[in-house]
């Protein structure tokens, strides 16, 4: 898996933290990657690599709370889990709302702290996939024509082919033809199957757009 494989990315400024996650982590084969500062992390930090960040709130150079919110403001959604000693219940809670994974003071349980670590990577490996179809999906409904966009802001109406071809003032044959290669393009078996994708890509917006300038 490479650089792909996901990774428990743990920035601290304490070696024995830093020994202690890395042989939990390594004790059930999970890829540890450690920091002693955020500027190291944030500077090495790619986001197209999945996995989760564990993270010390009371930090140099920038505070792990700032690196969090940097990293949400560049757009890297990476799950947070904030492991600290110097937290404090309003923190805990800012964080949260925030969008972080969790919040967990030290000396932390180490079971659960590895429970929440997997939880974390899941969550990332799915948004991640979500994404991935997302964008496919989008990319098939851009392959279609102008013309077979209106006629799926049609079909997604509850048009019939006949309807369509009056309005179009085409044959009911074109407006088959039309359907099918949309079916084709994007991959769906039935309308059904065309409406979720739609949904799923994004894609509805757009195609509302197509209906009110026509």
């Amino acid at each position: 898996m490479g650089e792909l494989e996901p990774t428990a990315f743990v920035v601290d400024g304490d070696m024995q933290v830093h020994r202690s996650v890395r042989r939990l982590m390594e004790s059930v084969r999970l890829r540890v990657e450690t920091y002693t500062t955020t500027q190291a992390f944030f500077e090495a930090r790619d986001p197209a690599r999945p996995g989760c960040l564990i993270l010390e709130v009371r930090m140099r150079w920038m505070s792990g709370i700032d690196l969090f919110h940097r990293l949400r403001a560049e757009g890297d959604r990476i799950p947070v889990i904030f492991l600290t000693q110097h937290g404090d219940v309003p923190m805990a809670v800012e964080a949260m709302r925030e969008g972080a994974f969790h919040f967990l003071q030290k000396p932390f349980n180490e079971q659960y702290l590895l429970d929440q670590t997997h939880a974390a990577i899941a969550q990332d490996l799915r948004r991640r996939r979500e994404e991935a179809e997302r964008r496919s999906a989008s990319a098939r409904f851009e392959s279609l024509s102008a013309r077979e966009q209106e006629i799926l802001s049609e079909v997604i109406a509850g048009r019939t082919n006949k309807t369509m071809a009056r309005q179009f003032g085409v044959t009911v044959k074109t407006v088959e033809f039309h359907r099918s290669n949309i079916m084709k393009k994007v991959g769906a078996e039935n309308v059904a199957e065309l409406v979720c994708l739609l949904l799923r890509s994004g894609w509805d917006k757009r195609i509302s757009q197509v209906a009110e300038h026509r």
